[in-house]
């Protein structure tokens, strides 16, 4: 008896000076097995089982827990919480990514091919804007039509065929055009944490506009601190090529109960310099010889001459950003996150509109874009292990607020045209998976999705007053069309969608999905002034059903072996049917007939991993096939003569989007990150894309020639050092497409494609302290000019960045 009562005391005892923790993947909730748990003070260590638990013993001091895949972490014994989360280290095929599922999982259970920079890259890359952020990215390519923009392009897919998403809330609204886009820039690079780019069609999981891919930011993730904790930065860069000045604000609040986020950042950006070491050997070519001096308030009847022609005048601008999230629990398996996102920016000028040239001077006085505003506030529940069908996984419920606007006046005129967009979007999204077994080898995944765009669509000319070279006013008003319907416009979707993955052993993956969408567009015109609409309401039902089959193979633990074959669509958007606009000495007028387009694709991928994740090589390889794509072509559905905003077009320069047979886009992206000795790496890419109809054998628009990049860096804790080389092959004129005006030929040397080109840069970034972080950027080295595919604005030449972050 009083052995038994000795052993229930011993046992009593080893509960009370016992404590159970459990180890799991911050991002996908998973147990960690073998993360060791050491006591600094003691030395002793425990390792945590199959199911990610260790049993502690209550002795005070600092822990260490560690795990060769995840960040360490360091914490005192009284901050333990009963579950522990750990950062992995996106490192080899066990990298997190968050984007292909809507959801958290690893790599190598993903047979889509997936890019992604984090926190790291992003402050090592040290990017003017986002759109530059993205251009570092493997396989993405940039266009610009002016500074304040950035054009992302995807195996050979731009603007409203690559969709945009930020903390799982769609951009894309109703106006996102065919052509090029600067929406990518309203996202500050300071507020990203991650950027994940999926390739190919990506419709089960986002629906509509995924044909080329789809670009995800991610800003801040929340966590709760058992003690209160709080976060500060500030940064600050300059870069002497535009005379940027950049200044972000950061702060970082976390308890028990709330967590807050803050991050305000402001950029200011003068004209642009371009490289003057001409190695293609066309001395004039993208030299800006004269611009306009013209403003809101001044006039001036002409051009007026560049003093310096390497300077590109009308390329500067200022951008705000802000940014609010705040997290509290709502349930012990539910939070919520409340974030709230605003981007405005001054006028920015068009920089290929204000070089075009009419009766031998500049054409315009005037053309910019007016303030671009965009303003998100969203409410996420985040479920996690919460005992229902609704076990992990978000509901998204989000509401935007988009303002654009378009002005522009020519020289010798005093009447100036302006054009006003707003459009409001509501949407909600449910985003969930279930494990079907314990050892989560089966997962369903699940969800709909709906949205709604309301398009509000104004204009207005008037007839300035003008006294020694002053506006003073407003003379006269007169008519102008709408860029898209006057009496408004309408854009909504709902969709369901599921997957279902299945790892049948260790060795082989599979991976089904469907998803069904049903569109709904409404567009009314009340009054027309050059072009007369036959109907003057329209109403377009769509649906669609898209699906994927994904197939992964692993020989081993280091590399995999992909397979997907997947459908795509694009339903046509309030863009697509009612937009009027002249660019390139054409017009685009409306085809209220349009019908979806769809793509099918079939890629191949394979990854390998080596040298303890310090290095890989990825090969993805893609065949796409679009059916009834949607192309600008000529119409006379409007007669064969208008005239419009002063100009006149006639037959072949009157074109609507219009829906034509079949075309095929293929190509392939190598990447690779190889270790050369101890710290010492070396990066690589190359990407090559061909797209052309089978209707009539001509090049599709937006398919950029071969072009990569080959670095080679020291990375260490305290710093790093790389010197980067960026390239590009020509583009030939007969690899243009010539019809539709979007790859801008005009601004090629004497319209004969693009000349290639090749570009060095260095880049430090130094820790002075664990809070203070310094980086020097040597950008162009060799002030080689060159313009990228596509774009009207030169390149910017050589120059020199400097950043500064303290942290407190």
């Amino acid at each position: 008896m009083i052995r038994f009562v000795f052993f229930i005391c011993f046992l009593v005892s080893i509960h009370a000076f016992a404590q159970k923790i459990k180890v799991v993947n911050s991002y996908t909730q998973e147990s960690i097995e073998g993360a060791v748990v050491e006591c600094v003070q003691s030395g002793t260590k425990k390792v945590t089982n199959p199911r990610g638990i260790a049993e502690l013993k209550k002795e005070m001091g600092q822990l260490y827990i560690y795990h060769l895949n995840y960040d360490t972490l360091k914490l005192k014994k009284t901050d333990l919480t009963p579950k522990v989360q750990l950062k992995p280290k996106y490192e080899g095929l066990q990298k997190i990514v968050l984007s292909a599922s809507r959801t958290a999982e690893k790599k190598h259970k993903i047979p889509e091919h997936i890019e992604m920079l984090t926190q790291k890259n992003i402050d090592q890359i040290s990017a003017q804007t986002s759109a530059d952020l993205l251009a570092q990215i493997p396989g993405v390519r940039v266009q610009k039509s002016q500074f304040g923009g950035g054009s992302p392009v995807i195996r050979g897919m731009e603007s409203n065929r690559i969709l945009l998403v930020v903390d799982g809330v769609r951009m894309n609204n109703a106006i996102y055009r065919k052509g090029h886009l600067q929406n990518s820039i309203t996202v500050s690079p300071l507020a990203i944490e991650r950027a994940e780019v999926v390739f190919g069609p990506t419709s089960v999981a986002y629906g509509s506009d995924a044909l080329g891919g789809v670009i995800h930011y991610y800003t801040k993730k929340l966590s709760y601190h058992e003690n209160p904790e709080l976060k500060n930065q500030l940064f600050y860069r300059h870069s002497t090529v535009n005379n940027e000045h950049s200044v972000g604000f950061d702060s970082y609040t976390s308890h028990q109960k709330w967590v807050s986020y803050t991050n305000v950042s402001f950029n200011s950006f003068g004209d642009l310099k371009m490289g003057e070491n001409r190695l293609h050997n066309y001395p004039n070519w993208g030299k800006v010889n004269r611009y306009s001096q013209n403003t809101e308030t001044d006039y001036y009847n002409n051009s007026t001459v560049n003093k310096n022609p390497n300077v590109q005048k009308n390329t500067g601008y200022k951008q705000w950003d802000v940014l609010q999230k705040f997290m509290f629990p709502i349930h012990k398996d539910i939070d919520l996150v409340i974030n709230g996102q605003y981007s405005n920016t001054s006028n920015i000028p068009n920089f290929g509109k204000l070089n075009d040239e009419k009766s031998g001077d500049l054409k315009f006085a005037e053309w910019s874009y007016g303030p671009q505003k965009r303003m998100l506030i969203s409410a996420q529940a985040q479920f996690n292990g919460y005992q229902s069908l609704l076990e992990n996984g978000t509901i998204t419920l989000a509401y935007q607020d988009v303002e654009e606007s378009r002005i522009n006046r020519q020289f010798g005129s005093r009447d100036r045209t302006s054009r006003f967009e707003e459009v409001t979007i509501f949407s909600l999204n449910s985003d969930f998976y279930k494990s079907l077994t314990r050892d989560g080898k089966r997962k369903l995944f699940y969800g709909l999705e709906w949205m709604h765009n309301d398009v509000q669509s104004t204009a207005k000319g008037e007839t300035l007053s003008v006294m020694n070279n002053k506006i003073t006013g407003v003379e006269s008003n007169y008519a102008v069309d709408t860029r898209y319907p006057d009496g408004g416009s309408t854009y909504s979707s709902a969709a369901l969608y599921t997957s279902y993955r299945q790892q049948l052993d260790e060795k082989h993956i599979l991976n089904f999905g469907l998803r069904f969408t049903h569109t709904l567009l409404t567009a009314d015109w009340d009054k027309n002034v050059a072009i007369p609409i036959p109907d003057n309401f329209i109403r377009l039902n769509n649906t669609s059903l898209t699906g994927s089959v994904g197939y992964i193979y692993k020989p081993d633990e280091d590399d995999k072996i992909s397979v997907v074959i997947s459908k795509g669509f694009r339903s046509p958007n309030v863009d697509d049917v009612g937009k009027i606009r002249s660019k390139s000495s054409k017009l685009t007028v409306p085809n209220t007939q349009l019908e979806p387009e769809h793509l099918y694709s079939f890629e191949t991928g394979y990854s390998k991993m080596f040298a303890n994740n310090k290095g890989d090589v990825n090969l993805n390889v893609y065949y796409t096939l679009l059916d009834n794509y949607i192309a600008r072509y000529a119409t006379d559905e409007f007669g064969s003569r208008i005239e419009y905003d002063g100009d006149v077009f006639e037959n072949e320069a009157i074109l609507a989007n219009t829906n034509l047979g079949k075309a095929y886009v293929y190509g392939a992206t190598l990447s690779a990150m190889l270790p050369v000795y101890n710290n010492i790496k070396s990066q690589l890419s190359a990407t090559y894309t061909k797209g052309k109809s089978y209707d009539f054998g001509e090049s599709l628009s937006s398919i950029p020639p071969f072009y990569g990049h080959v670095s080679l860096g020291m990375y260490k804790p305290k710093y790093t050092m790389t010197l980067d080389c960026r390239f590009s092959f020509r583009k030939q004129l007969k690899d243009y497409n010539i019809t539709e005006g979007i790859d801008n030929l005009d601004e090629t040397p004497f319209e004969q494609g693009t000349p290639s080109w090749y570009v060095f840069d260095f880049n430090t970034q130094y820790f002075l302290f664990p809070f203070l972080r310094l980086q020097l950027q040597w950008q162009n080295i060799l002030d080689v000019h060159y313009k990228e595919f596509g774009s009207s604005i030169s390149a910017p030449g050589r120059n020199i960045a400097a950043s500064v972050a303290y942290s407190f």
